[in-house]
């Protein structure tokens, strides 16, 4: 397993948490941005998630994470790239949920609306739960054919 991971400024410090778990729990990552939380030099989000969202889609990495102040700006940008399904996750059952019904390979974050804490229990959850396959695997194959 292997994780992109990219935020916008204020993704900052919930993405620094989420790669020091990253780092402890072994799972490779690439961070794809931004290096600072500074808020004179806004990075905008479409850029972020676009990037790890081609990333992911590519193959290149089996997970992604996208954290701006809400997570849709991310999701939105994200989903717009063939092969990504990024999930916003705002609790447990949804982290739990958009792995198994959904085959989501991306998890979105909202810093401003999500604490680091729980922002660091839905990354385990989502990176540990399998795709339940069966009857949705054919839902996943129809959102895959249309973008």
């Amino acid at each position: 397993m292997s994780v992109a991971i990219g935020c916008d400024n204020a993704g900052f410090d919930m993405k620094e948490a989420i790669i020091s778990l990253l780092m402890k729990k072994n799972i490779p990552f690439d961070d794809f941005g931004v290096s600072s939380k500074n808020t004179e030099d806004p990075v905008p989000y479409p850029a972020i998630g676009s990037g790890v969202a081609h990333d992911v889609a590519s193959g290149n990495h089996e997970f992604g994470i996208l954290i701006c102040g809400t997570g849709i700006g991310m999701s939105m940008a994200a989903n717009k790239l063939r092969g990504a399904r990024a999930a916003l996750v705002t609790n447990l059952y949804s982290a739990e949920m958009a792995r198994r019904h959904n085959n989501a390979n991306i998890m979105c974050l909202g810093g401003r609306v999500t604490s680091i804490e729980d922002a660091l229990k839905f990354c385990e959850v989502f990176l540990s739960t399998g795709f339940d396959s069966g009857r949705h695997a054919d839902r996943v194959s129809m959102i895959d054919t249309f973008i």
